[in-house]
């Protein structure tokens, strides 16, 4: 039951990374992306699971981690077309 829930998410994986590569916007291709994170926590939880390994949710939470920041900045970058460096005075900078 378990090896066909993890069959799902690669296939639903695989049709995230046709959305990202064909995504007709931006955006449409970063939410793929960002889904794919997802997926990804999802998928390394289920081999944790299915492997008697519980330390693999603490791979997947930091990876959580990591995915969530990630979409805060490249969504930052979309919106402002700057990552706040522009924020900072022309003298401070070096």
């Amino acid at each position: 039951m378990l090896a066909a829930a993890m069959a799902a998410i690669l296939v639903s994986m695989v049709l995230l990374l046709v959305r990202a590569v064909l995504g007709p916007k931006v955006y449409d291709r970063i939410l793929a992306v960002n889904i794919f994170g997802n997926k990804t926590v999802l998928f390394i939880s289920v081999l944790g699971f299915l492997n008697g390994r519980p330390d693999f949710l603490d791979v997947a939470l930091v990876y959580a981690l990591i995915n969530f920041m990630g979409m805060v900045a490249v969504l930052k970058f979309m919106h402002f077309r700057d990552l706040g460096y522009g924020l900072v005075r022309q003298d401070e900078r070096s």
